[in-house]
């Protein structure tokens, strides 16, 4: 089993609508896929329609003494090969254990490596801040995917997120490779070209060669979790973007060597 990190330390890039894109595509292509919401925020929860109250068991229960398992908290989709641990606003708390329990930041990597044999892929998605959950995401990954919108703001954001990710890596003692996905891009500005330019030129191969555009069918969340394949200009850049990231797995290992 791969497990991919979707993070960005920004909000507003596209991060659940990316991880939900790229969990559809792999699941269309016959993959059994995980995907585990770590935002308190519930964006990915709530587009599958799960309801808030009472909430949900998920995430947080992973970060008890003695909780459930993944595959006791995975519910079924309505997309095949697609399964969802939802996520509960309580994850906002865990910053504070943090600081008093010892172990929390590797809870989910604990929790991943109990269900290796029964998913190809585990989709991360993480909170806009860097933290607990995060940290967790990252030290439990085998790659990072950061969508960015393609603006002179969000390419602060992705630089941080970079720096955060190299730490991560370091700490871990093994490597993380990390890969760039042009989001939200509007060819009819000129701030969003020079800005797609500007990615290409800073960071070369670690970023997808096209970019997702603007499009507000992607917006639709039932389009992405329903039985029926989305589709529109957005959901055709993303399938694009998943085949080049599924082709980055040989260089990865190469450079790993």
């Amino acid at each position: 089993m791969q497990a991919w990190a979707i993070a960005n330390q920004k909000g507003g890039v596209g991060k659940t609508t990316t991880t939900l894109c790229l969990a559809r595509g792999l699941a269309s292509a016959g993959h059994r896929v995980l995907l585990i919401d770590l935002d308190p925020h519930a964006s990915l929860t709530r587009a599958f329609g799960v309801p808030a109250m009472p909430p949900p068991a998920g995430t947080h229960d992973l970060f008890g003494s003695d909780g459930p398992s993944l595959s006791t908290l995975a519910r079924s989709t309505d997309v095949d090969g697609l399964k969802l641990v939802a996520a509960q606003p309580a994850l906002a708390t865990l910053e504070r254990r943090g600081a008093t329990q010892p172990g929390l930041g590797l809870a989910l990597g604990r929790a991943l490596h109990f269900v290796q044999s029964t998913y190809d892929y585990a989709l991360l998605d993480c909170p806009p801040t860097l933290g607990l959950l995060m940290v967790n995401a990252l030290a439990a990954a085998d790659r990072l995917v950061v969508p960015t919108q393609t603006d002179p703001l969000a390419l602060h954001g992705l630089a941080d997120m970079l720096r955060t990710a190299e730490m991560v890596e370091r700490s871990r003692r093994r490597p993380m490779p990390r890969y760039v996905l042009p989001t939200l891009f509007d060819r009819r500005t000129r701030t969003g070209v020079q800005s797609l330019d500007l990615l290409h030129d800073r960071y070369e191969d670690r970023v997808w060669p096209g970019a997702v555009p603007m499009d507000t069918r992607l917006r639709d969340a039932h389009g992405l979790t329903s039985a029926e394949m989305p589709t529109g200009r957005g959901a055709d850049a993303y399938r694009r973007a998943l085949k080049w990231l599924l082709a980055q797995d040989g260089s990865a290992q190469q450079q790993a060597a």
